[in-house]
C-alpha cells in the first residue's frame, strides 16, 4: 500500500480511525454471531439431520473462505473502505433472504444458498480492516494491534453473540433474534464506513489490480512458509469452530445441559479469550516470540484443552461450573494463535496484503473444513472420534510451527551453531 506514509508507519500510538475500526468490528460481529451458538441444534430440532446442518455450515464456510481470500487482495487493489461497504451490503441481502424465505418456512433448499451468500459479508468487512491494521501498525506493537482486532472480533462474535441470545431468546424468540442481527450489523457497518472515515484508498489500473488478485496465490510459491501459515490458520479455527455444530447436542442428550447453559459456557470461554487477547500477544512481543507462542500456547494448548473439554462431562457429569472452567482455559490458550498474522505478514513485508489474504483464506476455510469433518465422521466415529481428530490437528499445527522461523531467527540459530563458535 504505497499511499501509506512513513509518518503513519512510524507513529507511536493507534490512530482514532483504527480505534473506530475496532468498535465497528465488534458491533458488526455481534450481528453476525447471534445464531452461531444455537442455529445447528435449532435446525435439527425442526427436522434437519446433523449431516444436513453440517452441509449448510460447510456451504457457508466455502463461500466464507473465498471471501476471506479476496478480502486481502481486494484491499490491496481498492483499499479497505470500498471492500467494507461491499461486505456490509452483501451480508444484509443474504441475512434478509435467509430469514424470510429460508428459516421462517423451514425451506432447506433456500437456506443453503442464502446462508452461503451471507458468508461473503463479514470477511470483506472485517478482514479488509485487518489488512490495514497490519500496514498501519509499527512492528514493535504489531501483534498487540492485531490482538486488539481479534479481541473485538471474538468479543462481538462469541461473547456478546452468546450472552445476548441467551438473554433475548425467551423474550423475542429465534426469528426475532435473527432480525435484531440486522440492526447490529447496520450500526457496526455505518461506524466502519462512515464515522471511521476514509482510510487509505489505493489507485491503480486494471492490469495492476489483476496482478494484486493473483499475488495472493503466487506468494505461496515464492514464500512456502506463508502457505504453511495458511494451513496453521485453518487448524486454528477448525476445532473450536466445529464445537457449536455438534457439542451442544452431545451435552444436551448425554448430560442434560440446556441451550442457555451452553451459550453461557461458550460466552464465558470467549470472555477469557478477550481478557488474554492482549496479554498473550504482549508476552509474545516482549519475551516469548511469535513462533513459540503459536507453537506451545496456541497449538499444543488447544490440542490438550480439546481433549479436556471432551472428558470433563464424563468425569463430572452435568456440572456447569466444571465445564465453564475448562472453557476459560480453552479461551486463554486459543490466544496463542494471535501472533500468527504478525508472523506471516512479516515474512512478506512488501506484500503484506497478499500474505494476509492467505491468512484470511485459512480463517475462512476452517468454516468449511470444520463442518465437513463433522458431517463425514460423526456417524462412524461419534463425538469422541471427531474430538480426537480436532485435537490431532492442533498437535500437527505445533509441528508445522517448527518450520516457521523468521529470517532473523534462522540467522541467529546459524550464528549460535557456527563451526567457529563450536570450536571456541
Amino acid at each position: 500500500m504505497n499511499a501509506i506514509s512513513k509518518r503513519e508507519q512510524n507513529t507511536k500510538g493507534l490512530p482514532s480511525a483504527m480505534i473506530w475500526g475496532y468498535i465497528a468490528t465488534l458491533i458488526f460481529m455481534v450481528g453476525d454471531g447471534l445464531e452461531h451458538g444455537w442455529l445447528s441444534p435449532y435446525l435439527i430440532e425442526h427436522g434437519l439431520t446433523v449431516q444436513q446442518s453440517s452441509t449448510l455450515f460447510a456451504a457457508y464456510g466455502a463461500i466464507l473462505a473465498i471471501a476471506s481470500y479476496f478480502s486481502g487482495v481486494l484491499t490491496e487493489a481498492w483499499g479497505p473502505r470500498k471492500v467494507m461497504i461491499a461486505g456490509l451490503v452483501i451480508w444484509l441481502v443474504g441475512q434478509i433472504l435467509f430469514i424470510e424465505y429460508g428459516l421462517k418456512p423451514h425451506n432447506y433448499a433456500v437456506m443453503l444458498p442464502t446462508y452461503a451468500i451471507r458468508g461473503f459479508g463479514y470477511p470483506l468487512f472485517c478482514y479488509s480492516f485487518l489488512v490495514w491494521v497490519t500496514y498501519r501498525s509499527p512492528e514493535r506493537i504489531l501483534a498487540t494491534a492485531i490482538g486488539l482486532f481479534w479481541a473485538a472480533w471474538s468479543g462481538g462474535l462469541y461473547v456478546v453473540g452468546s450472552y445476548f441470545p441467551a438473554y433475548m431468546i425467551p423474550k423475542i424468540g429465534y426469528i426475532g433474534l435473527m432480525w435484531s442481527a440486522v440492526v447490529w450489523v447496520l450500526i457496526g457497518g455505518l461506524i466502519g464506513v462512515v464515522v471511521k472515515g476514509q482510510v487509505h484508498e489505493r489507485e491503480g489500473n486494471g492490469k495492476e489490480k489483476l496482478k494484486n488478485l493473483l499475488s495472493g496465490l503466487t506468494i505461496c510459491i515464492e514464500k512456502p512458509k506463508i502457505a504453511i501459515g495458511g494451513v496453521v490458520r485453518i487448524i486454528n479455527s477448525t476445532g473450536v469452530g466445529a464445537l457449536p455444530i455438534f457439542f451442544p447436542l452431545y451435552l444436551s442428550s448425554e448430560y442434560g445441559y440446556s441451550t442457555e447453559e451452553w451459550l453461557q459456557i461458550w460466552g464465558t470461554m470467549w470472555v477469557a479469550n478477550i481478557s488474554f487477547n492482549l496479554v498473550i500477544p504482549y508476552i509474545s512481543d516482549k519475551w516469548l516470540g511469535w513462533r513459540k507462542t503459536i507453537m506451545w500456547i496456541g497449538s499444543f494448548g488447544c490440542g490438550v484443552m480439546t481433549l479436556v473439554m471432551l472428558y470433563t462431562p464424563q468425569m463430572f457429569g452435568h456440572n456447569f461450573w466444571a465445564l465453564t472452567v475448562v472453557g476459560i482455559f480453552f479461551g486463554i490458550v486459543l490466544c496463542g494463535y494471535v501472533p500468527l498474522s504478525a508472523l506471516v505478514s512479516s515474512l512478506a513485508p512488501e506484500k503484506k496484503g497478499s500474505a494476509m489474504a492467505i491468512v484470511s483464506f485459512g480463517a475462512g476455510m476452517s468454516y468449511f473444513i470444520a463442518p465437513a469433518i463433522v458431517g463425514t465422521f460423526i456417524g462412524s466415529m461419534g463425538v469422541h472420534g471427531v474430538m480426537w481428530i480436532f485435537a490431532g490437528l492442533y498437535f500437527v499445527s505445533a509441528i508445522l510451527m517448527i518450520f516457521m522461523k523468521l529470517p532473523g531467527e534462522e540467522k541467529q540459530n546459524k550464528s549460535n551453531y557456527s563451526p567457529e563458535k563450536q570450536v571456541g
